[in-house]
């Protein structure tokens, strides 16, 4: 669980100070963008009463934004550009997320864009007759468990949104960091390993969308680097930790 904390403002604006209201903070904004201390923001306002407006601001810790934010030089001028509407704040709290979160299926997530269970299945198998036949690679899995490829199957279908099947029969991100323990891994072996994969994917007919494959690629690129860290000799294993989840980043899936 994320050690951030969001603050929630909530305003009551007159409507007809809501233009001045937006302007101010559009220029206040720019000083949340400024702050290292500062995740995100978003303000938004209620469909129902247009007087109501709800400010969200991600910061690193509370005590960051009281210690941090709050001392700099940036909090000053943030304050300049809002305090004519301090007077109309009904709510200025911090919040800890709780682990009840989760997203919808509005936007598929890349197991599902990719295919499912059976494609990531295709993909493994492919690529690990690729690399069964590769003069860098072969070496580095010389002996390799006839059920390797499924279980790297379910690992990846988990890692792109799909059941945690891998942390249930595997035991998760901890068992994945094992297997890659004093193996010494190359940066050379590194880069093979992701340009098969890309060529797996394309055979194996995972989707070729721009969206899908950035997201894909960008895995494979984190992945492996963690790979060749904890394959050396001074890697410190993590704590345990769930599967990550990867999502589609910066461009979402394209459905025009």
């Amino acid at each position: 669980m994320s050690a951030h904390t969001v603050e929630y403002v909530r305003y009551r604006i007159p409507e007809n100070q809501s233009a001045e209201f937006l302007a101010a903070y559009t220029r206040a904004a720019t000083r949340f963008a400024a702050a290292p201390q500062c995740v995100d923001y978003e303000l938004t306002r209620c469909e129902e009463d247009f007087e109501h407006f709800v400010l969200r601001i991600t910061w690193t810790s509370t005590e960051d934004h009281l210690e941090g934010f709050r001392q700099s030089e940036l909090f000053p001028e943030f304050l300049a550009e809002v305090r004519p509407f301090v007077p109309a704040i009904e709510e200025m709290r911090h919040y800890t997320p709780t682990t009840v979160r989760g997203t919808g299926s509005a936007v598929p997530t890349l197991y599902t864009w990719a295919g499912g269970a059976e494609a990531f299945v295709r993909l493994t198998e492919v690529f690990y007759d690729k690399v069964l036949k590769d003069d860098v690679l072969a070496p580095v899995f010389a002996g390799l468990a006839p059920e390797h490829a499924t279980h790297v199957a379910l690992w990846l279908g988990e890692v792109f949104g799909g059941p945690p099947a891998y942390s249930e029969t595997q035991g998760g991100h901890g068992h994945m960091v094992a297997k890659h323990l004093g193996r010494g891994i190359t940066e050379v072996q590194r880069r093979r390993w992701v340009n098969l994969i890309q060529d797996a994917a394309d055979e194996a007919g995972l989707p070729t969308d721009a969206e899908f494959r950035s997201a894909f690629v960008a895995y494979v690129e984190w992945g492996t680097r963690l790979a060749v860290y904890f394959s050396g000799p001074d890697a410190v294993p993590p704590a345990e930790q769930p599967v990550p989840r990867w999502t589609w980043g910066a461009a979402q899936p394209y459905q025009g």
